[in-house]
């Protein structure tokens, strides 16, 4: 790679970074650096941000801290001997384009494609390892040709249906939007209150994997908290199902509960008013009252009406439900707080030991009848006592414990068939239909004679049309265009008519980490071998926001396509080893958003300071994984330090092979600081060795070598600069990473103040290397301790690392 050779020019004293970045930006681009190849002789490394959606408004300095935190990674990976793909693409259809194209006057494809030549633009200035040979593009028909082949494959296997269904209806965007895309009763796009609508629609089967992607989350190296917001929404309960027979009715209801061991206790039943059994059941007499409930209902959405805090409402149906343990009547209330979408859209009501159903027995003068006890004896109850307990007015059951009563009344009713051990799960099938235009087309056609016929897999990619009005009407855009919607019937040769819902954009972003891959393959979606290799992602970047959406869906998708034998990189089929929830940047108080007017924009800071001082402010700014307030005089510490490395590096180099202790250090804690993924404290501790360094004379070469390579992943162009003034004619990142050589580390002593009650009673000097247990026995050795603690009772310890053990009495 001669061009990596030192140039005629010579290096200056002064650090100019806006021409040294440019420079090495130009050198990588030319010289296909970090262009990824499969080799079976490597070790691969999959190094993943969370591809943008390319807005009209370009990046700020929020977006930055996710891409140059990724490249520190990757860059330390690769100097560490690894393979690595990097990658980056755009998620490029949806409703914002959409919306924005609407209001510009202008075509979705053609604001799209602008949106993404600035972002391309803006992220090649990060002067990140981006391997831009594998660029993707959603919107773009070599991509969604194989988004439309993944519903076909999804179809086959009866993991794709269409059935009609209440659902999110957003008035505003004139779409239907996922469960997952409800935030608070609100549309997450535009804030619009969520109406319900009963609409035919597309659906994944998300369902069927709901065990596996619960499960399979314990294994996985990723932040707790995203892991128990996927619990959470996954919802598995263990309970049982039980079939109550309506008096007077041939009908049954069946109601999924987890606390069978309450049944006793139920007085009444409450169903959705939606539920479709009611018509059935109802006495003629409240036809009237549950007509009028209903459409009062209607205006409702799901957030209100689960509320805790709103007053409970509801009609009597007139119908009695038989309790299968006692044979009382139970009276058949609809109520809005019950959801179809939800279990069976049935609910018992035991009032003594819920306080939902407290309120509402409470307020409609329904029994309270209690049986559980926290001791055996019966109690008034002002609120609904909601623990286990011990089983009392349950006739033969009197007497058990909850546990035990729970297992015990499911066997019995499960002897007549009147009940069954059962789990239940908060998730739902994945409403991918949108009635818009800006999507993947779903690829299937309707003929009076053959019915519903997906598209072949010989004709995908079935194509948006460009000549159409896309603005909202309610129904698809598509509906409007005669020469999309007219086809010939692929089973008959018959007229038939294309779908014309878009697919929810989540679809295509839901395995678009396959494609990179093998990014230009016409035949594959990505071949076997490639995927093997690189399958799965070893490190994944991105927001907490995303749990429950990208990552579910993902998720799903990955392990679909593993148990359909079309993948077979891992044999759970999880997609992402690793994942990291980077924070995000605040100014003022507020998320950085240009409606809120307080974006910092990246080009004009690296116009006065350049990119490796963005860089380092980015990383150096917090933890990387907490969210941090933007200080615009940050940069200029950084812009300072740099100057600082630069002219250290002016001097001559000695030829002394004796290591230097500073040096050594600060290799350890770098590296352990890089693996731990905190960039802030890695830099810290750089910051802390050119501080040392200043005291000393020279640099030895192999010292400036090392160092140079430290500050590598942090500010490439800088290093790269620094290494080629050492008259290296290759990049440091064909370089490796150096290990520390313990013996030669200096171990400083520190003194440590001694406390018993917040007063210092002695000082000991300790290694940085005892950890709290060892310094607290050693303290308690200590003639002036130990006599201080004599007869006495701790009741705590406090040390606080490095600076203070205080030893707290009674």
């Amino acid at each position: 790679m001669e061009n990596y050779g030192p140039s005629d020019a010579e290096f200056t004293s002064k650090y100019n970074p806006q021409e040294i970045e440019k420079k090495w930006q130009k050198i990588w681009e030319e010289t296909g650096l970090y262009q990824a190849q499969e080799d079976p002789e490597k070790e691969k490394y999959y190094c993943l941000d969370m591809f943008p959606y390319p807005s009209g408004s370009g990046l700020h300095v929020g977006h930055w801290r996710g891409y140059v935190l990724s490249d520190m990674i990757a860059r330390y990976q690769r100097l560490n001997g690894k393979n690595i793909l990097y990658p980056m693409g755009f998620d490029a259809f949806g409703l914002p384009a959409e919306n924005a194209a609407i209001k510009a006057k202008s075509h979705p494809e053609k604001f799209t494609d602008e949106a993404i030549v600035n972002f391309r633009r803006q992220i090649r200035q990060i002067g990140t390892m981006i391997d831009w040979s594998r660029e993707i593009n959603t919107s773009k028909p070599g991509y969604y040709k194989w988004t439309q082949w993944l519903f076909l494959q999804l179809y086959k296997n009866g993991l794709a249906y269409k059935k009609k269904a209440p659902v999110n209806w957003c008035p505003s965007c004139q779409t239907v939007l996922a469960n997952e895309q409800v935030v608070s009763g609100q549309c997450e796009r535009c804030d619009s209150i969520v109406e319900k609508k009963d609409l035919t629609q597309w659906f994944f089967k998300i369902t069927d994997y709901a065990e596996d992607l619960l499960k399979d989350l314990d294994d996985l190296d990723w932040p707790e908290k995203t892991k128990t917001l996927q619990r959470n929404w996954i919802g598995k309960s263990d309970g049982a199902m039980v079939k109550f027979d309506v008096h007077n009715s041939n009908q049954k209801i069946e109601v999924f509960t987890t606390r069978p061991d309450t049944l006793c206790g139920a007085t009444f039943m409450v169903l959705a008013p939606e539920h479709p059994i009611v018509d059935r059941i109802a006495a003629p007499t409240q036809k009237a009252d549950i007509d009028a409930y209903r459409e009062k209902v209607k205006k409702e959405n799901e957030i209100d009406r689960t509320s805790t805090d709103k007053e409970k409402t509801g009609v009597f149906t007139g119908a009695y439900a038989i309790n299968p343990l006692n044979s009382k009547q139970m009276p058949i209330w609809l109520s809005d707080y019950v959801l179809m979408s939800y279990g069976t859209g049935a609910v018992m009501c035991v009032p003594a030991h819920d306080q939902r159903d407290f309120d509402f027995a409470t307020k409609f003068g329904l029994d309270i009848v209690q049986v559980i006890s926290k001791d055996g004896r019966e109690v008034k109850l002002d609120v609904a006592f909601e623990e286990l307990g011990q089983l009392i007015n349950s006739g033969k059951y009197d007497g058990l414990k909850s546990i035990e009563a729970k297992k015990k009344v499911t066997d019995d009713l499960e002897k007549d068939g009147l009940a069954a051990p059962a789990i239940n799960y908060h998730l739902r099938d994945w409403l991918i239909s949108r009635q818009r235009y800006w999507g993947a087309p779903i690829p299937m056609v309707y003929c009076e004679k053959c019915g519903e016929v997906p598209v072949p897999e010989d004709q995908l990619p079935v194509e948006l049309p460009s000549d159409i009005d896309f603005s909202p009407k309610g129904e698809s855009p598509l509906k409007s265009s005669d020469t999309f919607t007219q086809t010939t019937c692929p089973s008959c040769g018959g007229k038939a008519t294309r779908e014309t819902d878009t697919m929810d954009t989540f679809v295509c972003s839901s395995w678009y980490y396959l494609r990179y891959t093998d990014p230009n393959n016409d035949n594959l979606f990505a071949s076997q071998d490639k995927l093997n290799y690189w399958m799965p992602v070893d490190f994944y970047f991105g927001g907490i926001e995303h749990a429950v959406l990208h990552l579910l869906y993902a998720r799903f998708i990955s392990k679909a396509l593993t148990k359909l034998k079309l993948v077979s990189y891992s044999d759970n089929g999880e997609p992402f080893k690793k994942l990291f929830n980077i924070g995000m940047i605040y100014l003022h108080g507020a998320k950085m958003s240009k409606s809120k007017g307080n974006v910092v924009s990246p080009d004009e800071l690296i116009e006065k300071y350049g990119t490796d001082a963005l860089r380092g402010y980015e990383l150096f700014i917090g933890p990387a994984d907490m969210d941090s307030e933007w200080q615009v005089q940050g940069i200029v510490g950084i812009s300072r330090f740099l100057e600082k490395v630069y002219t250290v590096f002016q001097q001559p180099f000695t030829n002394t092979d004796q290591k230097n202790p500073l040096v050594e250090k600060a290799i350890k804690t770098v590296t352990l600081e890089i693996e731990s993924v905190r960039p802030n404290t890695a830099i810290s501790h750089l910051m802390e060795l050119f501080n040392a360094l200043k005291k000393e004379d020279q640099l030895s070469k192999v010292d400036a070598e090392k160092i140079a390579i430290l500050l590598s992943p942090f500010f490439p162009h800088l290093a790269e600069e620094l290494w080629q003034k050492m008259e290296h004619d290759k990049s440091i990142f064909f370089e490796k990473w150096p290990n520390f050589d313990e013996s030669s580390m200096i171990i400083e002593k520190i003194n440590l103040p001694i406390q018993i009650n917040g007063k210092v009673r002695d000082i000991m000097e300790i290694s940085p290397n005892h950890n709290e247990e060892e310094i607290k026995q050693l303290a308690l050795k200590l003639p002036k301790i130990k006599e201080a603690l004599d007869g006495k009772i701790v009741i705590k310890v406090i040390y606080v690392s490095g600076k203070v053990l205080n030893f707290v009495l009674k």
